[in-house]
């Protein structure tokens, strides 16, 4: 730790005595090489045992510590005090109901995730004994940059259409549809198209794209969404003309 100290400003609610969410000033020393997630931790080990906040691996894998940071979706572990000089603005994310402090509800998008089958449904039953559904690395390059979502919901708080509508299905549960629809293992892409095409669906996107500027991960949602605009479009017009079964 050094001389140098800053003002972090975090929002608070505590539903059991805040009418609303406010925002308490705390001065902290830091470091350059300190990043927002250990402020807060500094303020909850010394200034105030109170704080809440999720956390778990500080490596950016987790997707635990998702908040605003001066207005932006950030990874508290990957952004860093020295690019704040001064004074910094810590809150929940946007679009998401506050349950304490820096803490969200997340009930909405586990509904979500849950509701496009996130796993592989293979094609066609096999016995353990004929070994494992393989695929090339071609085919695993269809699919790659979709899977390395990890659920931080930033997306979902830089997306202006699901803070208007909280029923669109959103870029993160889109991104991760894409990903099992895009394997060539799976063979359930026919029930998650039905949900593509919903009215819930991806024509609720209004194409604004920071979804995919505030991914930690460049996983590109946006580019999910607008690939699969051009998929459902085609779906339907193709849907009378093939056999049931497939849908790429």
């Amino acid at each position: 730790m050094t001389d140098q100290t800053m003002s972090i400003e975090v929002m608070r609610y505590r539903p059991e005595q805040d009418k609303e969410p406010w925002l308490q000033s705390f001065e902290v020393p830091y470091s350059d090489d300190m990043s927002v997630l250990q402020g807060l931790q500094y303020i909850r080990d010394y200034l105030d045992g109170t704080l809440a906040f999720r956390w778990s691996c500080r490596q950016a894998i987790c997707g635990s510590c998702g908040m605003m940071v001066d207005g932006v979706p950030k990874l508290a572990c990957k952004t860093f005090l020295r690019d704040y000089p001064g004074k910094v603005r810590i809150e929940a994310l946007n679009h998401f109901p506050i349950e304490r402090d820096l803490v969200v509800v997340l009930d909405d998008f586990i509904d979500k995730l849950e509701s496009i089958t996130p796993y592989i449904v293979p094609k066609e039953d096999k016995p353990l004994s004929e070994g494992e559904y393989q695929q090339t690395p071609a085919q695993m390059d269809w699919y790659a940059q979709f899977s390395g979502c990890i659920n931080c919901l930033l997306c979902y708080a830089a997306c202006p259409q699901y803070g208007l509508n909280q029923d669109f299905l959103g870029p993160g549960a889109i991104a991760l549809l894409h990903r099992y629809n895009q394997d060539s293992r799976d063979g359930a892409c026919e029930q998650r198209m039905e949900l593509l095409a919903a009215q819930e669906g991806v024509f609720n996107c209004t194409a604004v794209g920071y979804c995919s500027e505030v991914c930690p991960k460049a996983v590109d949602p946006a580019n999910a969404v607008n690939l699969n605009k051009t998929a459902v479009a085609k779906d339907y017009f193709l849907r009378f003309a093939r056999p049931k079964g497939g849908c790429k």
